[in-house]
């Protein structure tokens, strides 16, 4: 089955994506900082992350998926993310909206594939990571 990496500094919804993930078979893999989760992802290559947007240093989980889409290895700098966020879907959210990183045009969307607004509802959570996963 495939493995998930979550990334969340607030352990209970840690846990509860944890539970609803491997209730369906998934192994979970876990972190609570954009370093704990780098280092995980490089060593387990996780078949889709699961990030929050704002962590202890702010918004760590943008630069955690920038991180990943820069990555050498395809396995890595391609992973499916999900980000769980309070950012609604419909909300215009640009990254570096004024500059280029050589990588990303400006103004170009965050390159993720999905949104899942917190508090998460698990059956929307399931459909999208099955979706993504193709399992």
């Amino acid at each position: 089955m495939a493995k998930i990496l979550i990334v969340d500094d607030q352990p209970n919804i840690v846990r509860t994506l944890q539970v609803a993930l491997e209730s369906q078979g998934y192994e979970v893999l876990t972190a609570g900082s954009k370093e704990k989760a780098e280092a995980v992802a490089v060593a387990d290559k996780p078949d889709l992350m699961i990030v929050d947007v704002m962590m202890p240093e702010g918004t760590e989980g943008f630069h955690l998926v920038w991180k990943m889409r820069q990555m050498e290895d395809e396995a890595l700098s391609n992973v499916p993310i999900i980000m769980a966020t309070g950012i609604h879907e419909t909300t215009e959210l640009r990254f570096y909206p004024d500059q280029t990183d050589g990588t990303y045009e400006p103004g170009e969307f965050l390159p993720v594939q999905a949104w899942i607004d917190k508090p998460v509802a698990v059956d929307d959570l399931l459909e999208k990571v099955n979706r993504l996963i193709g399992e």
